[in-house]
């Protein structure tokens, strides 16, 4: 039986990768903010583990105070430094470690796979910093791969279960002007992606999302003609800006990604495009 230990495990995504990987017989081992704190009890983890996700890292739609800037990198580089430092010293090592990171460290001009041009705002600068910390664990004779989530849409959780409140009330409508890119994957894509990664311990950068990413815009309509609501009250920027401050850029920026690599292994989507997530999905 293989082992997988997951940082951010009581999450969204994290919930579903337990569930996902349990029914294939494999064991969880959640790694908890308490094992995080105690590097015995983190190596003893990482010396039973065959594959680390790394998922940990507070909420990025949020209000990006400066205080708050600094908890979106402690919750991601320090735990990743903390991993990477227990696998150093673990006797044991594991076959893979995959760490999230995020579209966000593309530039919003045109549409990219994973050699794109990289953005220089802070939350790039975030995922950039982020990355190298978890390739750190390559010196020790660790496969890594670095998985760049695009926004993850699934039931009973995340991004769309905040989106689709407005939407089944009829008060829907586009962020903006509705033009900027979005980026998304099916949970039931990202699971098999993982999967699909750790059967064969595929080593490189992966994005996850879909082939055929979309605006805000066709998100929008491919609510409103699911939910059979009307989606004809925009939210404007500077409403978003007065609540979220700079983090209004997650919401009003957008990255137009294309999941190259895993395409070029033979990695088959089963949802390509936001009517068809959206349908299944609502």
């Amino acid at each position: 039986m293989k082992t997988i230990a997951i940082t951010g495990a009581s999450g969204f995504v994290g919930t579903n990768l337990n569930k996902f990987f349990s029914s294939l017989g494999y064991k969880i081992l959640p790694i908890s903010r308490e094992i995080l704190n105690d590097q015995n009890k983190l190596e003893e983890l990482i010396n039973s583990s065959n594959i680390i996700i790394n998922l940990a890292g507070a909420n990025i739609i949020n209000r990006w105070s400066e205080s708050y800037k600094k908890l979106l990198y402690s919750s991601r580089i320090d735990t990743t430094s903390k991993i990477v430092n227990a696998i150093k010293n673990s006797t044991n090592k594991p076959d893979l470690l995959i760490s999230t990171s995020a579209v966000g460290i593309y530039d919003n001009k045109q549409t990219y796979n994973e050699d794109g041009n990289k953005n220089t705002d802070f939350l790039a600068n975030l995922c950039k910093d982020w990355e190298n910390e978890a390739n750190k664990a390559k010196e020790f004779g660790v496969k890594v791969s670095i998985f760049r989530f695009g926004i993850v849409l699934g039931k009973h959780g995340g991004a769309l279960q905040k989106m689709i409140t407005p939407f089944k009330m009829g008060v829907g409508g586009v962020i903006g002007s509705g033009k900027q890119a979005f980026s998304f994957i099916h949970i039931y894509d990202l699971l098999n992606a993982f999967r699909f990664v750790i059967d064969d311990l595929h080593e490189d950068i992966f994005n996850l999302t879909t082939p055929v990413p979309t605006t805000n815009k066709g998100l929008t309509l491919a609510l409103g003609k699911t939910l059979k609501r009307p989606t004809i009250l925009p939210v404007p920027e500077f409403v978003l800006n007065i609540i979220f401050s700079e983090g209004a850029k997650v919401l009003t920026d957008g990255q137009s990604v294309i999941p190259q690599k895993l395409e070029d292994l033979g990695f088959e989507f089963k949802f390509k495009t936001i009517e068809e997530t959206i349908e299944d999905l609502c």
